[in-house]
């Protein structure tokens, strides 16, 4: 069987910047106290004219261009999002649109910020059992519409972007050797939207008690988080035979530099084998891996025949890993 391989990534995040400064302004914080404790300095926010599509079409067609690959070529595009444009049609159904993809399948997948790894796992299974040729993956949010600015627990935190990925079959060794996704809902309250689903659809009473923007309880997710890092981890690498020690680059969901730099902890590894750029664009939910992989792929943190290893954790509690032969 053969695997998928990533033959082309791209990125998008708004022109807007939003810095600690700034929400000093808006939350009883302070710079030092946001970098201390979670190692942001800076976060993209979306134009209120865009929405998750448009960032998300930005980052597919910068990835298509550089794979080579007409959207009429795509067979099948699975996004991973929290923050879509609407309830449906799906994104992925916008963007498919678009692009002009016109041959293409689409789908949403919905697993919080765990939506890059599950919609890349979902679309090398296309690709790996030859049902399809060219599959596009994305990650994409507009999490500053479901972010309430007077709530210092998430308002640091969440930001907006996008990230993409085209996999083909490979013809050698590269490629994406394992994928693993786990879930356990016992943790959904750590971390959720409370109202504008069936369970609590929009009323006046919702928007009033501020039930439409992400609910956090921090301290729990960290350690709940730090704990599902290393399990994912330690599970894929010890099944491919594989130890920290054998990665060249880690890239994990850039939530918190304190979480990561507690997993990597736990996993024995130096923090000079990781991806960190947390601190630029805060925690951009399903697009992070994206965006961090392509940023890691531009400034050559990694090559050809280099073994990456893909982590994210999000809320649900959704996780998983995907290793890969660069």
């Amino acid at each position: 069987m053969k695997r998928a391989k990533i033959i082309g990534v791209g990125a998008y995040a708004p022109r807007r910047v939003l810095t600690n400064p700034e929400l000093e302004k808006m939350v009883a914080t302070s710079d030092e106290w946001i970098v201390q404790r979670t190692g942001i300095r800076e976060r993209r926010i979306a134009d209120p004219s865009e929405a998750t599509s448009d960032l998300a079409l930005r980052a597919a067609q910068q990835a298509l261009e550089r794979a080579g690959v007409e959207p009429g070529e795509i067979d099948l595009i699975v996004v991973g999002t929290t923050t879509g444009d609407m309830a449906f049609p799906t994104t992925a159904n916008i963007i498919q649109h678009r692009l002009g993809c016109r041959n293409a399948g689409s789908t949403d997948v919905y697993a919080a910020c765990s939506g890059s790894i599950y919609s890349l796992s979902i679309g090398s299974q296309y690709i790996q059992t030859g049902k399809y040729r060219t599959v596009l993956c994305i990650g994409a949010e507009c999490l500053s519409r479901i972010t309430d600015y007077t709530d210092r627990g998430t308002c640091l935190l969440l930001a907006d972007a996008a990230g993409a990925a085209v996999l083909r079959a490979s013809d050698d060794e590269s490629g994406i050797i394992d994928t693993d996704l786990y879930s356990d809902g016992r943790y959904w309250e750590l971390l959720y939207q409370p109202a504008g689903g069936s369970r609590h659809p929009a009323t006046h009473e919702t928007v009033d008690k501020r039930m439409h923007y992400a609910k956090m309880k921090g301290n729990e997710v960290f350690k709940v988080a730090v704990r599902m890092f290393q399990d994912c981890a330690e599970r894929i690498l010890q099944r491919n035979g594989l130890t920290p020690d054998d990665l060249t680059l880690f890239i994990p969901h850039q939530a918190n530099l304190r979480i990561i730099e507690a997993a990597v902890k736990r996993l024995k590894m130096s923090m000079d084998k990781v991806f960190v750029n947390v601190d630029r664009y805060g925690n951009t939910g399903a697009a992070s891996v994206y965006v961090a992989m392509e940023e890691a792929w531009a400034t050559k943190r990694m090559s050809a025949g280099d073994l990456v290893l893909l982590a994210a954790f999000g809320g649900g509690f959704t996780w998983g890993a995907a290793l890969i032969r660069w």
